[in-house]
């Protein structure tokens, strides 16, 4: 599948249009991949592909067996690009992660060994199970897309994106992310128990490790770099963008939280809204992206205040009331 030319230009051939259908067209593709092994779930699938469209991180959050490593490995699997998987223990060291310098008897000099966090999409699985030492080996790759090691710097390869899977905080073993880490992941989201029909279809014909290694990829590499680019330049009515800050804004003068979305939650967002403007077939975003997205993408971000939480209030609470008091714009994608 092709969406532009190889320098990244659009393909003369086709128009605005046309090019935005082809590209909810491979995004239908890919949501029906993941969706052989992971069903019943197509709302959090989109989501998460969104995400990877965006060039963002992606946080799965829930209780062991409900599918989070599955969704992470079937999405790497729908892309031909390298892809690894890192089990986070409490014995991981930051090097295991982001490789090492081994001194080379031969050239009498350093060399870097690159570790599993070298690829396109990097599965790092029950991230909270790894000490805050070993978390913190991922801070700088994900906002640089880049790992120093005794002062030298290491790009990743483009695209680049990290899938973690945690269980809740309150089980035994975990350590909490961190505020900085949980705002590089540009969403956060829950896979939650299937329906019924789902999950009489998962027993029925349960997908095990060997169909998810033999998935095959319906896009490459390249396509989907062009496609992150193409998501990018979409249109963006200089209202939405009002709209937009409007709402993150909302959220750091909230009496109910200590801390606010900063302006990378703007960033992610907007980012977010031109990905899933693209998928839905359009070339401009509209409000009901921003809507559509805002809990996902801003809520893991914010640290309700003690008092609102033993009130049983949330980041996403706070985030839907933000929502609800800010007017919503007219004619945004016009």
């Amino acid at each position: 599948m092709q969406l532009m030319t190889e320098n990244g230009s659009m393909n003369g051939a086709m128009d605005a249009e046309a090019l935005v259908a082809r590209f909810a067209q491979m995004f239908a593709a890919l949501a029906g991949n993941v969706e052989r092994v992971v069903r019943g779930k197509r709302e959090k699938v989109e989501l998460a592909l969104v995400c990877l469209l965006a060039e963002g991180h992606l946080l799965i959050e829930d209780v062991p067996g409900v599918g989070k490593t599955t969704l992470a490995r079937a999405i790497s699997a729908s892309v031909d690009a390298k892809w690894t998987r890192i089990q986070f223990t409490p014995d991981l060291l930051p090097s295991d992660i982001t490789g090492v310098s081994i001194f080379n008897q031969g050239t009498s000099a350093f060399e870097f060994h690159p570790g599993p966090i070298f690829a396109n999409i990097a599965v790092a699985d029950e991230i909270n199970r790894g000490s805050p030492k070993t978390q913190s080996a991922l801070l700088e790759v994900m906002e640089e897309r880049r790992v120093s090691v005794e002062g030298a710097p290491h790009p990743v390869p483009r695209p680049f994106m990290v899938i973690a899977t945690q269980n809740p905080v309150d089980m035994d073993g975990t350590y909490p992310l961190p505020e900085a880490q949980l705002d590089r992941f540009l969403m956060r989201i829950s896979m939650g128990y299937p329906d019924h029909q789902a999950e009489v279809a998962l027993l029925a014909g349960a997908p095990t490790g060997a169909a998810l290694d033999q998935m095959p990829p319906v896009m490459a590499r390249e396509d989907l770099a062009r496609m992150i680019d193409f998501a990018q330049r979409l249109h963006v009515a200089p209202p939405l963008f009002d709209y937009l800050v409007r709402v993150v804004a909302a959220t750091r003068e909230h009496p109910d939280l200590r801390l606010g979305a900063s302006p990378r939650a703007s960033i992610a967002l907007l980012r977010a809204a031109r990905a899933r403007a693209a998928a839905a077939g359009r070339s401009y975003v509209v409000p009901e992206d921003v809507k559509a997205l805002a809990v996902p993408v801003i809520a893991h971000r914010l640290i309700v205040t003690p008092e609102a939480e033993l009130r049983g209030r949330t980041g996403a609470d706070v985030v839907g009331e933000a929502l609800r008091n800010v007017p919503t714009p007219q004619a945004a994608g016009v």
